[in-house]
C-alpha cells in the first residue's frame, strides 16, 4: 500500500500522518508498515532542538495509524467509507531507544483478539533491527455522520 492507499484510508493529514508505507499485510493478523523519520518533522524543532528525538507518543501514534490500517483491511471497508478507527487504550508502553531525524522506523502490529468491537493489538516499532518501543493497543472502530 503506497501514500496514495494510505490517505484514502487514514483521515490523518500532515502533520499528523505518520505512516508512509505499507509493506506486509495479512488481515486479520498483521500488518508491517514503514515512517521515514526526517529532520523536517515540525516536532523537531522543539524536541529537542540540540538533539532531536521523536516524542514517544508519536511512536505510539505511529503504531496506532498501522492498527488502523490493518482494521480497515481486515473488515473490507472501502475506501472513504464513514468509518473511523479510535484509539481506545495503551497498555504496557516501553521504549527502548531513541528514533532520531534520519531513521526508518518500521512498525508491525498483530491483532492479539476482537471483542464487542473492540480491537486488541500487540505493536512493536524497530529501527535498524533494534526495539524502539512497543505496546499493547486498543482501538474501536465506528461510523461518523
Amino acid at each position: 500500500m503506497d501514500i496514495h492507499q494510505i490517505l484514502k484510508r487514514l483521515p490523518h493529514r500532515y502533520p499528523m500522518l505518520l505512516v508512509d508505507r505499507v509493506r506486509e499485510l495479512e488481515k486479520n493478523v498483521r500488518i508491517l508498515t514503514v515512517k521515514n523519520v526526517t529532520i523536517n518533522e515540525p516536532f523537531f524543532n522543539g524536541h529537542f532542538p540540540h538533539r532531536p528525538v521523536m516524542p514517544g507518543v508519536l511512536i505510539l501514534e505511529a503504531m496506532a495509524q498501522s492498527a488502523a490500517l490493518l482494521s480497515f483491511a481486515s473488515a473490507e471497508l472501502d475506501p472513504g467509507d464513514d468509518t473511523v478507527v479510535y484509539f481506545a487504550g495503551i497498555d504496557s508502553a516501553r521504549f527502548k531507544r531513541p528514533v532520531e531525524p534520519g531513521d526508518q522506523l518500521l512498525i508491525e502490529a498483530s491483532i492479539d483478539r476482537v471483542k464487542g468491537g473492540i480491537y486488541k493489538y500487540k505493536a512493536q516499532a524497530t529501527v535498524d533491527g533494534e526495539v524502539a518501543a512497543s505496546a499493547e493497543l486498543m482501538c474501536t472502530m465506528r461510523k461518523i455522520a
